[in-house]
């Protein structure tokens, strides 16, 4: 199995966070990256490689060209104003105001965000841009002589929707993945989603279609975020009506109820017979994680992956979330190595 990762994730570095009430230094930060990648060649993986330059054709289908321009704009526009801190929306258009974008940064922040603890910084965009070429090259290794890959993507993409941004999340990994395997000339892709938050953005973009079957165990949105989607009853419109499977779940959720919602979702993913499957990984579903609140040990980890490998499917591995440091790496390699049988 192939990495594909970039030093570019270094470009994107906010200094701070509102969690709980206070400015805290952020959840998703640059070391995530480097306890992947020495966990990785502590368990006998190859060495990273360099992801090509990326293809935007694949991400102008994915996101709006209107939101597409925010993102190339906004750290310019930002510091035109003469603001000294980082990009934070302070106003979103909430129910019944007018949902029309502003002119002015601080409204434009706003209009586009779905969550105001995600900074934009001078390198976000570029750092973004790279994470999801690192998608795109992964999904363009598999075939004959890679059936599995795994992108090492940061920052992570799975809450970022069709013009929308936050939850750490920029641009969407994992769709870009499947759409860039679908201009290949793949006809249906699975996206199973076991992070331990909903991947909203994920939903938003496919919810309409149905050569994206995706499905995604995560934290109970009456008390996780992203709160305002994610449940049982949201499952796809028009032709994609069917196509998206939720499966969320309480709080101190162990492994022996995860496993069987993961069961029965590797079984929808069978039934949909997709030409392959990609995994939205995050390992923030571990016991210890500070911002979640399952309870899955390290040794599950291995397990899951085990069970990910019985689909015999094309399979590539997009990095997503996950906060416990230290034991990021190693939840992650047990992930592929339990895939790999390793």
């Amino acid at each position: 199995m192939k990495t594909i990762a970039s030093t570019d994730h270094q470009l994107h570095f906010p200094k701070g966070e509102l969690s709980g009430g206070e400015f805290v230094r952020p959840y998703e930060c640059p070391e995530r990256w480097d306890y992947i990648v020495k966990a990785l060649a502590e368990g006998g993986f190859s060495a990273p490689l360099a992801p090509d330059e990326l293809d935007m054709s694949a991400v102008r289908q994915i996101h709006s060209g209107d939101y597409l321009h925010f993102l190339n704009t906004a750290w310019d526009q930002w510091e035109a104003e003469g603001f000294n801190g980082e990009a934070l929306p302070t106003v979103i258009p909430a129910r019944r105001m007018q949902q029309r974008e502003p002119s002015h940064i601080d409204g434009r922040l706003g209009y586009f965000a779905m969550a105001i603890e995600t900074a934009i910084t001078s390198g976000t965009y570029a750092a973004a841009k790279s994470s999801a070429a690192c998608a795109q090259t992964a999904a363009r290794l598999l075939g004959p002589a890679d059936s599995s890959a795994f992108a090492l993507c940061r920052p992570p993409g799975h809450h970022a929707g069709i013009d929308l941004y936050g939850g750490y999340c920029f641009l969407n990994n994992a769709a870009i993945a499947a759409q860039t395997l679908l201009d290949q000339g793949a006809s249906k892709i699975a996206i199973l989603d076991v992070d331990f938050h909903h991947g909203n953005g994920t939903q938003d973009i496919f919810y309409e279609r149905n050569d994206v079957l995706f499905v995604s165990l995560h934290g109970d949105p009456q008390h996780a975020f992203p709160h305002f989607l994610g449940y049982a009853d949201e499952v796809g419109k028009g032709i994609g009506e069917g196509y998206n499977i939720n499966y969320p779940m309480l709080p101190g959720t162990p492994y022996s109820i995860w496993g069987d919602a993961l069961t029965d979702a590797l079984d929808q993913v069978n039934r949909y017979l997709p030409d392959a499957v990609i995994i939205s990984l995050g390992v923030d579903t571990f016991e210890e994680d500070p911002i979640s609140f399952f309870k899955l040990t390290s040794e599950d980890f291995t397990r899951y992956g085990q069970a990910i490998s019985a689909l015999d499917l094309p399979t590539l591995f997009v990095m997503e979330g996950g906060y416990a440091v230290e034991e990021i790496g190693i939840n992650t390699r047990n992930v592929l190595s339990g895939f790999l049988n390793k």
